[in-house]
């Protein structure tokens, strides 16, 4: 059938390092211009660096390996809700609206990506590696993109009631 819209997590493989299959989509999500072992090279090298960070580390509530960083950065960044724009009786309002699971990943994954990416002179897997042992312990860019986010959606819950 012509059309078929595919369903990509099912399609989705666990990457070959770690055996995730969030870490998967995240290297997609890194990836630009169908440059999948770059985006697996950068990603990997931030994984290294992030180990190599943690042998250093003297903190007994840190955790032990890089994955387990990668998935706490990815917990802690994402949004529990956003606003959106409404149009109501001519005026628009800022309505906060809870974030479904789906968009809350996708939205971390924009924000570490976007953080790293915007910090120049250094490279891709040291900046990324930075943001993502920053947000495992809530600080950072994306971090805070998440609380400005949060922020906004409490400053106009006066709104709410628009809300579908």
């Amino acid at each position: 059938m012509a059309g078929r819209i595919t369903y990509s997590e099912k399609q989705l493989r666990p990457d070959p390092r770690y055996n995730d299959v969030v870490l998967s989509k995240f290297i997609n999500c890194v990836m630009s211009d169908g440059k999948k072992a770059v985006a697996q090279r950068v990603v990997y090298d931030a994984m290294d660096i992030i180990a190599d960070k943690l042998s250093k580390e003297t903190d007994p509530n840190a955790p032990k390996e890089a994955i387990a960083v990668f998935q706490r950065a990815i917990e802690n960044v994402k949004p529990f809700v956003e606003v959106r724009s409404k149009r109501v009786g001519g005026a628009n309002y800022q309505v906060p609206i809870q974030v479904n699971r789906r968009r809350q990943q996708s939205l971390s994954f924009r924000w570490i990506i976007t953080a790293a990416r915007d910090e120049k002179g250094r490279p891709m897997a040291a900046r990324l590696a930075d943001e993502l042992y920053s947000a495992a312990k809530g600080e950072g860019k994306a971090m805070m993109t998440r609380d400005q986010t949060h922020r906004m959606a409490d400053a106009n819950k006066a709104f709410a009631h628009f809300a579908r």
